[in-house]
């Protein structure tokens, strides 16, 4: 059974800063694609970062990094300096081989920022 579960959101104040954390099991870790995504209110979900299996990260937000522990089978999100726009339910993606292999998602964590 793969599992990614999500910790670390909660409530800050704008400025601060935050660290979610997404645990893998079931899955080769370091053989997927590891991403973040974020769903506000009424929009649609969004890619914050993405780490490759090699460990090239696209980051959308930069005063956000993505690093990956693979040894731990854990994916992080390092959030500074955070401000109202962030809040929002983050996600927890892995995937590999493309659009016809295996993708799955964590129940998402909620971070809330307040000014």
């Amino acid at each position: 059974q793969v599992t990614l579960v999500e910790s670390g959101g909660g409530l800050a104040q704008s400025g601060e800063s935050l660290r979610l954390s997404c645990k893998a099991s079931g899955i080769a870790f370091r053989n997927y694609v590891m991403a973040w995504y974020r769903q506000a209110p009424g929009n649609e979900r969004e890619l914050v970062a993405r780490i490759t299996t090699g460990g090239s990260a696209t980051n959308k937000v930069s005063r956000f990094s993505i690093p990956r522990d693979n040894a731990a089978s854990t994916l992080l999100l390092q959030m500074n300096s955070l401000q109202p726009e962030d809040t929002a339910i983050y996600y927890c993606d892995a995937r590999r081989g493309g659009a016809a292999g295996f993708d799955y998602w964590g129940q998402g964590t909620q971070v809330t920022v307040s000014s």
